[in-house]
């Protein structure tokens, strides 16, 4: 009988065990998890929902949503993509739901069915699933026919170096999806308020998202924030997470701010510009930008506003400063940039190219995207891609 180890008890893991049996029935597989817990992060993941995919519906260049990995996933997007994805959780008994922002979550809202569904069928087929077990080495799995990496990410880059032992080129682990802290404590007064559509982007540079912007406690969040905390993983941790970043606070350019601030002194002349915003912002961010942009003179009337302080609030409201003084986890994702290089890997198949009949999947590679399922729909991508692999090769 021909024998498959799997090194990692996560999503991909799951996937590719029950995808492997499905080829090949007679099979045997076995999963190896270091801890006693089985698909922990997709318990917590979409705070507790599991966003499994997305609709990919306002997805144009799938760089704009794997800032790694992108070439490779359009590549391996040919053998199993998200619509394959929806297919097969609605065929295994998950029924799915496409939310409004294209995020695809399974209908009772609850990532227990995604867990149920594999442990389910992991006692269907006989999976066998070894806990407590680290795997360091591939000595111990001589026995084997193939191997599969699904270790997910390193952050700290120790779960690695086994395999660069091997020779396998590593990408060092950082940080991705996480929130900035911004050091201005009347900001964090404001903890609560959503923009619906903002911009944020790094001064210099051509990263940049838009979107939702949520101000907390401590900074920004929120998927606009999220989004340029993966396109700027590396720059921002070679930088200690201390870099300035600008904010269009409302995504509009400034000659159409300009148009609208004219309008409001001939509509509002006797108003007083703080308390009235003329563009639909929560009165308190309005507020707060309108002090900033006027060093404090938020109590004057529109009419009484001259040119620079017209000028001063449109590059307030369209290129605002201020600076990044750290990062804070995203609590319903633990994402890296960075694992496995994909120069190490057959492109076609994910098979090492240092050590025959070894395959990789899922986080371990360097791999990673912006929030929205695309982490796990690279995920269900890659194992699916192993599963069709061993089943060839063996």
């Amino acid at each position: 009988m021909k024998k498959t180890a799997i090194v990692g008890g996560g999503a991909a893991g799951f996937f590719l065990a029950v995808s492997l049996k499905e080829m090949m029935p007679e099979m045997d597989v076995t999963i190896f998890e270091r801890s006693q817990r089985v698909l922990a992060k997709v318990e917590v993941s979409g705070g507790g929902r599991c966003n499994c995919t997305n609709s990919f519906e306002d997805v144009r260049d799938l760089s704009a949503v794997y800032p790694r990995g992108h070439r490779l996933m359009k590549r391996l997007f040919n053998v199993f993509d998200h619509q394959d994805a929806y297919r097969w959780f609605e065929s295994h008994g998950v029924p799915l739901v496409v939310q409004a922002d294209q995020c695809v979550f399974p209908k009772a809202q609850d990532s227990h069915a995604i867990i149920d569904c594999f442990l389910s069928l992991a006692h269907q087929y006989n999976i066998k699933i070894c806990r407590h077990q680290k795997i360091d080495s591939l000595e111990a799995l001589s026995g084997y026919d193939a191997v599969a990496v699904t270790t997910g990410g390193s952050p700290k880059g120790e779960g690695l170096r086994w395999l660069a032992a091997m020779g396998h080129e590593v990408e060092p682990p950082v940080p991705s999806l996480f929130s900035f802290a911004i050091d201005d404590s009347r900001l964090h007064e404001l903890m609560g308020l959503v923009v619906e559509d903002a911009k944020v982007q790094i001064p210099g540079t051509k990263l940049r998202a838009g979107g939702p912007l949520l101000i907390t406690h401590w900074g920004m969040s929120g998927p606009a924030i999220l989004r340029l905390s993966s396109y700027a993983a590396r720059l921002l941790a070679d930088n200690d997470y201390r870099l300035p970043m600008a904010v269009n606070w409302l995504s509009m350019n400034d000659a159409e701010v300009l148009e609208t601030l004219y309008e409001a002194l001939i509509s509002l002349p006797m108003k007083q510009v703080a308390t009235v915003s003329p563009f639909g912002l929560p009165q308190r961010l309005w507020a707060y930008l309108a002090e900033k942009a006027l060093e404090g003179r938020g109590m004057l009337r529109w009419s009484e506003l001259g040119r620079k302080d017209i000028n001063r609030l449109v590059n307030t409201l369209c290129n605002d400063t201020c600076q990044i003084a750290g990062r804070a986890a995203f609590k319903d994702e633990f994402v890296t940039c960075g694992g496995i290089s994909l120069k190490a890997v057959n492109p076609s198949t994910l098979e090492s190219r240092h050590v025959p009949r070894l395959y990789f999947a899922g986080e371990v590679l360097d791999i990673d995207g912006v929030t929205g399922g695309f982490n796990f729909q690279a995920a269900w991508t890659t194992a699916y891609t192993v599963a069709c692999s061993i089943v060839h090769a063996v």
